[in-house]
């Protein structure tokens, strides 16, 4: 009975208005930072390196490279300090825990296997570029038929 209650409280808290994302993706985390009586917000970009929890005790961590050091802050996910999660890039990883780039240097500590619907192998850059093919065609046979009445 107990816990029934404690879950309809937790629902009632959960922040629905983040954008999905996951591990591997490039975010821009917006947090509301109080000084001396003024609010504002801070915005922290770098590599969701792991989720954790569910539903109102999910939290994540971000990384980034700053000034050449690794820096790793840890969001609650629903904190009302979180005022928006902002996806820059997706990216494919093959983890839940991407703990291996902590010992990575330079750009390989910040650069993923491949950004989504980039490579040639996949589905949704198949599908684009073929949409493209198909679209560049009919433009070609449009004018083709424009021309040739003349």
């Amino acid at each position: 009975m107990s816990t029934g209650i404690i879950n309809k409280i937790e629902r009632e808290q959960v922040n629905t208005n983040i954008s999905p994302f996951n591990v591997g993706d490039t975010v821009k985390v917006h947090c509301r930072v109080i000084e001396g009586g003024k609010e504002r917000i801070q915005i922290f970009e770098g590599i969701c390196i792991a989720r954790r929890g569910s539903l109102i005790n999910e939290s994540f961590t971000v990384r980034k490279i700053s000034s050449g050091e690794g820096v790793e802050r840890t969001f609650p996910l629903h904190s009302p300090k979180v005022a928006q999660i902002e996806v820059s890039k997706k990216a494919k990883v093959r983890r839940a825990r991407l703990n291996y780039l902590r010992e990575r240097l330079g750009k390989s500590a910040t650069t993923l296997k491949e950004p989504v619907g980039k490579s040639k192998g996949s589905l949704v850059g198949a599908g684009i570029a073929a949409v493209d093919a198909i679209n560049k065609a009919e433009e070609e046979q449009n004018s083709m038929a424009e021309e040739a009445p003349a």
